[in-house]
């Protein structure tokens, strides 16, 4: 900008200050903020406007002076610099005139600020008259989309009406037309005009409900009168009811006499309606077996009714930690808290609790001894437990031996394979006695019984692996076991009677032999009994003649061991039997040691390893139609005839002549056999000698 045109603009200037002095500047203020950007924009007589000018002069050409003015202002400060540092004459006057200089180029910056000013100020006033208009076209579209939604919602509405007529269920067009009477179908006018048809179609329901109405009145009128006829026949039966229980009362003594026990029965009927589910169906299925099939078994239900029916059908149920506190918390003005223990002390006792109910099932054996089994029902672990009592009759022959064999926790052990009923078949109890902190189930085995898989068979209980649900008593299961179960127990009870009876013979050194199986063994065996004694595991395996013998993988817990002794002369035989639980369904083992000029065993001589494949791989020879159960006195007979053979033919294989101390008393074939010199411990019945296998 030239000098000239600063110059004008102080002019200007001065004179507005001179018109400034007649009013002021808070009423000039509030002028210029009064006006519009038109009235900005006009061209007032002797007023210079800067906002006039900013709208003629191109921004870019400002941008180019103000760069142009800031590097001659540069410049100028360069030169006075250079000035200062010289030491030139004319110095002052020099800077002076820069000084000027740079001063106007000054005001030119200034002027081009307050122009960009305008400038920024200008764009702001567009921008915002922009986002205004924007905002209120932005307000107008919100408030047709709004109108539009509430008009779709007011169409949906009327699109989803639904009238009370739809849920009527009308009848089919063909149906309405051949069955309704013609002034209500009009067919000439409804066929064209749904609304009339749909109309016509009301007409005849409603016509057919009214006739629906009226049958519905009449039958009402008929169940009315039929109801007191029954209520009639009703008061006449229940009259009819303390006649006849006072009949059958007074009969009592005749059903006694003829053994006829109805009015028994019919009690035991009754409470059985009061057993759980499992016991219920156990004693159901084990009536009938004993009605079909065996006459000798008794059933009889013991235990408190009125227990059950006060305490109702329902199951106690371990209460949790926070239900407890809040009953104890609701409770405390009235009682005592108790304690952690006790309260412990309780969910266990409930945890281990029976049903009042029980079921007691009796079976006679022949020779008189009774086996009682009174079956209970544990209703919070869901099992059933089985109480054994053995009551032998009076010639029954016991023993030191036998009573182990005979007590509760032995008797029926391993029933079924490895069923000890020393754990719960019901998986979920494990978690159960956990929780609480208690031991195992068998811990308890005295207080509740023993858990037998087969009890839970015959109450109809199947529990699988891992299952964690309340087991739901199923009667197929019952029925497919009742038969097998009580045979096997019948069995097994038949089995340890017999067993007892050979052990006590034994205990007194004599082999027990029955007479259906004198046949089997020759008329006289020189070899006698004379010790037979009860060891432990532990003596078994630590036996020298058992070290080292392929018997000791045959130990096993819940098993018997026996040491028997056997004499001829010099000569000694010691006999280490294992008795398994299963007797007779799983032989006994027998391994032998002789101790005649030194020791011998199998190990280290092939006669007595073939004298105990004969007493132990030969059993089934032994067994006759009435003998089953003396399978163990057949074994130890074949032993000690084996013995004698043993001795008779001792020294025969070296050629020599047997001692003289035991003279040969059987007949044999050939004494030696083959490359091993086989002994001939078979024993041939039809014609009474001895031959090898």
């Amino acid at each position: 900008m030239s000098t000239v045109a600063i110059k004008k603009r102080r002019i200007t200037s001065k004179t507005d200050g001179e018109t400034s002095k007649m009013s002021p500047p808070k009423e000039l203020k509030k002028l210029k903020r009064s006006q519009d950007s038109n009235s900005l924009s006009q061209d007032l007589s002797g007023v210079y406007s800067e906002e006039k000018e900013v709208e003629k002069r191109d921004a870019q050409k400002d941008l180019e002076l103000h760069r142009s003015e800031c590097t001659s202002l540069r410049q100028i400060m360069d030169d006075i610099q250079e000035a200062k540092a010289g030491n030139t004459e004319n110095k002052e006057s020099f800077i002076a005139k820069k000084r000027m200089a740079a001063s106007l180029h000054f005001v030119s910056l200034k002027k081009l600020n307050r122009l960009s000013h305008l400038r920024c100020k200008g764009a702001r006033e567009k921008t915002m008259l922009g986002k205004q208009r924007v905002d209120s076209l932005h307000l107008q579209l919100q408030n047709l989309l709004y109108e539009v939604m509430h008009l779709q919602k007011e169409i949906k509405k009327c699109r989803e009406f639904k009238s009370k007529d739809e849920d009527i269920e009308l009848v089919d067009l063909e149906t309405f037309y051949s069955e309704a009477p013609m002034e209500i179908t009009n067919p000439k006018s409804t066929k064209k005009n749904l609304h009339k048809q749909r109309l016509a179609r009301l007409d005849w329901e409603l016509e057919q409900r009214k006739r629906l109405a009226e049958k519905y009145k009449e039958c009402q009128s008929n169940t009315d009168i039929l109801a007191k006829e029954i209520n009639s026949k009703e008061e006449y039966l229940d009259s009819l009811q303390p006649q006849l229980a006072s009949i059958l009362k007074a009969t009592i003594p005749v059903q006694e006499y003829l053994s006829m026990p109805i009015h028994e029965i019919k009690a035991q009927h009754q409470t059985a309606k009061l057993l759980p589910r499992p016991l219920y169906i156990l004693f159901v299925q084990a009536s009938a077996y004993q009605e079909a099939r065996d006459s000798s078994m008794s059933l009889k239900i013991a235990g408190d009714q009125d227990a059950v029916t006060s305490a109702g059908s329902i199951s106690p149920v371990l209460e949790e930690d926070s239900d407890s506190d809040n009953e104890e918390t609701l409770t405390q003005s009235k009682r005592r808290r108790k304690t952690i223990g006790n309260k412990m002390e309780e969910r266990r006792e409930k945890l281990l609790s029976k049903h009042p109910l029980q079921v007691i099932m009796t079976l006679k054996c022949k020779d008189g001894s009774v086996l009682t089994l009174t079956f209970s029902y544990l209703m919070s672990l869901h099992v059933v437990t089985v109480g054994v009592e053995l009551k032998l009759s009076p010639s029954a022959q016991t023993s030191a031996c036998a009573s182990d064999l005979l007590s509760p926790s032995h008797l029926l052990s391993c029933l079924y394979p490895d069923d000890t009923g020393m754990e719960s078949p019901n998986t979920t109890n494990a978690y159960q006695f956990s929780k609480l902190g208690m031991d195992a189930m068998s811990a308890y085995i005295k207080k509740t019984g023993y858990p037998y898989r087969w009890a839970q068979w015959l109450s109809g209980l199947d529990f699988l692996p891992q299952d964690c649900q309340e087991p739901n008593a199923k009667t197929s299961i019952s029925t497919s076991h009742m038969e097998s179960t009580l045979k096997a127990l019948r069995s097994r009870t038949r089995a340890r009677l017999a067993l007892t009876r050979q052990l006590a013979s034994l205990e007194r050194n004599t082999v027990p032999i029955q007479a259906q199986s004198m046949n089997l063994f020759p008329a006289k065996v020189a070899s006698r009994l004379s010790s037979w004694k009860t060891i432990t595991m532990e003596e078994y395996k630590a036996l020298s003649f058992v070290i080292g013998s392929p018997a000791l993988d045959l130990v096993e817990q819940y098993q018997y061991f026996f040491l028997a002794t056997c004499t001829r002369g010099s000569a000694t035989l010691s006999a280490a039997v294992l008795l398994n639980v299963d007797y007779p369904r799983c032989p006994p083992h027998i391994v032998v040691g002789v101790s005649q000029t030194g020791d011998h065993n199998s190990s280290n001589d092939n006669n007595i390893r073939d004298m105990e494949a004969e007493v132990n791989l030969y059993y089934d020879e032994l067994f006759t139609a009435k003998s089953h159960d003396y399978l163990l006195s057949n074994q130890l007979q074949r032993l000690l005839m084996c013995f004698d053979v043993f001795l008779e033919t001792k020294g025969e294989g070296e050629g020599a002549e047997g001692p003289s101390e035991f003279a040969r008393e059987k007949m044999f074939i050939r004494l030696a056999r083959g490359r091993g010199r086989s002994k001939p411990y078979k024993y041939s019945a039809q014609y009474r000698y001895f031959t090898q296998r």
